[in-house]
């Protein structure tokens, strides 16, 4: 699931929470005029359930969520503007790839790719460029690398485990919350398949499925439903996972 209403990442929602949530999604112009009581009948659950799921969205109550929702509402329709880049985001993700946190991320990355003889890509929208690049750019240091042209209609299931552990799948997703990604990786995973992940949050499904996350953590764009998100720091980290991959391999042979 995707980046929900007016929040920047994606909450732990129940089942009744979800129920909210669609009608709410589906129901804008009207719930920002509503009572709870209301939306509590709409949605066929309880006050207390409509309570829970606003503190979810980090409201303390109804009237704060209805609040923020209005905002979201306006925002919608207001006229799309273009932003110059901002180069300091760029800066600043450079100098957190050189801190610990990043370092040792990559460290296991490269760890677990020394372990494999095939490296599958797999991406969608712009994640799905980096994943065409990244197969490319690996293919000049690796057996083999390839990208996955189409996870939503390529079957994975030509894999046997014995082939699968060999394998290791690197996932790109700024959200790290694109279903189809998701299905094809719990795919690999039942196979043994070694996954590792980019993504813009360690807190997603993708960076949760995966043996090793690493996220560049920038700022999110959208224009209405698409995401525009830069992809510099996402190409940064497969180029640098090349070259820490390639550095390993030589230090192996000397």
């Amino acid at each position: 699931m995707d980046i929900l209403l007016f929040l920047d990442h994606t909450p732990d929602l129940s089942p009744i929470d979800l129920e909210i949530y669609k009608y709410v999604a589906s129901h804008i112009d009207e719930v920002v005029y509503m009572r709870i009581r209301e939306l509590a009948k709409e949605t066929h659950s309880s006050t207390a359930s409509i309570l829970r799921f606003c503190r979810k969205f980090g409201c303390e109550g109804f009237s704060e969520f209805k609040i923020k929702l209005n905002i979201y509402r306006k925002a919608l329709t207001e006229p799309v503007t273009t932003h110059a880049v901002d180069e300091t985001s760029f800066t600043n993700f450079i100098q957190r790839s050189t801190e610990a946190f990043y370092q040792e991320r990559m460290q296991a990355a490269v760890k677990l790719l020394a372990e494999k003889d095939l490296v599958l890509f797999i991406g969608t929208g712009s994640s799905k460029i980096i994943a065409e690049y990244g197969a490319l750019y690996f293919s000049s240091i690796f057996s083999m690398a390839f990208h996955i042209e189409d996870p939503i209609n390529h079957p994975v299931n030509f894999f046997n485990k014995s082939i699968a552990k060999n394998v290791c799948v690197i996932a790109l997703s700024v959200s790290g919350e694109n279903e189809a990604i998701i299905n094809y990786l719990n795919h690999f995973i039942s196979n043994d398949c070694a996954i590792i992940s980019i993504t813009n949050s360690e807190k997603s499904a993708i960076a949760s499925l995966s043996d090793v996350n690493i996220p560049y953590y920038i700022s999110t764009e959208r224009i209405g439903d698409s995401d525009i998100t830069s992809q510099v720091p996402a190409l940064y980290t497969v180029e640098y996972l090349a070259k820490e991959v390639q550095k390993n391999k030589q230090a192996g042979t000397e």
